[in-house]
Order: structure tokens, then C-alpha cells, then sequence
């Protein structure tokens, strides 16, 4: 593998001039899929650290997740953001009703970019914003909606749980608070999800798919972590130690470990305030591959702990 220092002991770059990556997936061949939410797009970077564009995909893909099948699951906010260039990194900005194309889940065939369109509402309700995905090996996947804030308003949204195949989506949580990282624990009995702006991670007991045990107002074992000091969460994965990785947006932006306890295990350091997600690939699922968003590349580093191998 190709890749350049970052200047953090340990941690490498793999892949550059990419307009703020998302939703990394690990391949078998050493490749690494992306998407480019502001580049519209979801592209390959290789081995050598070379890319290449798979497909075109309007509007904000957000979110990806590959299928046994090899097509790709996209979650699309439909261009809730607005780009922010500042010549040296770029951040999302303010939502701009004019360039907003409607959320979406997508499909696409990565052979011929062809996309198809899954979802676009559940019961009567429009998506807001789809962010972030996990499979669960059941034909379904869970999704965060983080929804659209403009102006002095802000949505309320929800965790879905949908079929592959198109036939089915339901509301599982609601309300959540800008919904964003998701993910299951290793025996796939355990929902988690993170909120960007209350900077907690969730968890919730899964009875069956695309169903989680009720909890009242004012439990409080479904609350795993919250931070104590001012940080943003992004997306997630869980390693196969059962660690919550949660990608945090913060002056020293990073990737922060929580156990299943709740308890801080570390934080590892990127290199980019928007560090925003990461996976797990290689023989042994020990390299991890962190999207730095806001510089444009993927940070690379061997984790503490193998990763947790995903369902397709």
C-alpha cells in the first residue's frame, strides 16, 4: 500500500484530493470504496493510492455499504449541506433549499453506475438527510436520518430499518437528535447510533429485525456515553471486541473508543478536526481506515484490536 505520513506517529495517508470522503468500505483486493460528498460520487481509491470514480451519484452521498452481490447501498441527503472552501479543507455548511434534491436510498451497481432508487419515505414521511448504514446479514439494514437544520428550524428524525430488496421500510427509533454513526454489536444483539450535536452514543436492545426494546422517558441504560467536554460525533463502527469507534469532530479530531461498558478505552488521533468515520480491512481487520473529510484523504493505522467483520 501506498501512503505518505500524516506527521502523527502511526498514522499514514492513503488517497488525496477527494472532496470530503464518507462511508469507507474495505476491500478484499487492498482497495478502499469512498464516497465523495461533495465531489457527488463514489470512487475507488487503489492500492497505490490512485482513484478512480466507480459512479456519478447526485446530490450528498452520505453513507455506503456493500452487498454480498457487490452492488452498493448509498444513504443520499439529497445536498443538505453546503460546501465551505477554505483552500486548505472543506466543511459542510449551511443547508440550501435550492441545491436540496430530497433524501434518498439508492442502490448502485458499481459494473455500470446505474442507480436505483430503495427509499425516499417511510410511512407517509419523507427522508430528511440518510447519513449512515449497517447490515445485519438478515436481508435488512438499519440507517440514521440526520435530518436538515435551516435557519430557526430543525427536524426531528428517526432510526429505519429496511429490506434489500426495496419491499419494505419502518420507523425503529423516534425521536433521535441529527442522527449519525450506526452500528451492531459482534453477536448483532445490540443497536448503537450516535448524535452529532448531544455528542452521545445510544444503544438499544434488538428483539428482532428491524425491532428494539422499548425503553421509557426516563431510562437511562440505553444512554452508552455522552461526552463531557464540547466535541460533534459522526459515524461509527464497531470492533470485534465489541468497542464503540466513533469518529469525533473536535479541535484534535480523532476516533474515539468506548467500550461496552461505556467507558473511554483511547482516542486515536487523525490529523483533521472532520475526521468523520472509519473501517476495518486487511488479512487480519487490524488496519483501520479513518476518512478525514475535511482535508480530503483517509488516514491509515494499525488498530489495538482486530475489527468486526461486516455482514453483505
Amino acid at each position: 500500500m501506498s501512503t505518505t505520513s500524516t506527521g502523527i506517529a502511526g498514522v499514514d495517508i492513503f488517497g488525496k484530493g477527494l472532496k470530503f470522503p464518507e462511508g469507507p468500505v474495505a476491500c478484499a483486493d487492498g482497495s478502499v470504496l469512498v464516497v465523495e460528498m461533495f465531489g457527488e460520487r463514489i470512487t475507488r481509491i487503489k492500492p497505490d493510492g490512485s482513484t478512480v470514480v466507480v459512479a456519478e451519484v447526485p446530490g450528498g452521498p452520505n453513507g455506503l455499504a456493500e452487498c454480498a452481490d457487490g452492488s452498493l447501498i448509498v444513504c443520499n441527503n439529497g445536498g443538505s449541506f453546503t460546501p465551505i472552501d477554505l483552500g486548505t479543507m472543506i466543511l459542510p455548511g449551511p443547508f440550501d433549499p435550492s441545491r436540496h434534491t430530497g433524501g434518498r436510498i439508492e442502490r448502485v451497481d458499481p459494473m455500470t453506475g446505474k442507480i436505483t432508487r430503495l427509499y425516499d419515505s417511510c410511512d407517509g414521511h419523507l427522508l430528511r438527510g440518510p447519513n449512515d448504514l449497517v447490515l445485519d446479514g438478515k436481508g435488512g439494514f438499519y440507517f440514521t436520518d440526520h435530518g436538515i437544520r435551516h435557519e430557526r428550524s430543525g427536524d426531528r428524525t428517526s432510526i429505519y430499518y429496511a429490506k434489500l430488496d426495496g419491499s419494505m421500510i419502518k420507523e425503529v427509533v423516534f425521536p433521535v437528535e441529527a442522527a449519525n454513526g450506526i452500528g451492531l454489536s459482534p453477536d448483532g444483539t445490540k443497536l448503537y447510533y450516535a448524535e452529532t450535536h448531544t455528542a452521545r452514543v445510544w444503544v438499544r436492545d434488538i428483539v428482532q429485525p428491524g425491532e428494539v426494546k422499548p425503553v421509557t422517558p426516563f431510562d437511562t441504560h440505553h444512554l452508552l456515553w455522552v461526552s463531557p467536554t464540547l466535541v460533534y460525533l459522526d459515524s461509527l463502527a464497531v470492533d470485534g471486541d465489541g468497542n464503540v469507534c466513533v469518529a469525533t469532530i473536535a479541535p484534535a479530531g480523532g476516533v474515539t473508543v468506548i467500550s461496552p461498558e461505556g467507558k473511554v478505552v483511547r482516542f486515536v488521533e487523525s490529523g483533521d478536526v472532520m475526521t468523520t468515520n472509519i473501517c476495518f480491512g486487511g488479512p487480519d481487520l487490524r488496519t483501520a481506515y479513518i476518512t478525514r473529510s475535511g482535508v480530503g484523504d483517509v488516514a491509515v493505522t494499525q488498530w489495538a484490536s482486530p475489527g468486526l467483520a461486516l455482514h453483505r
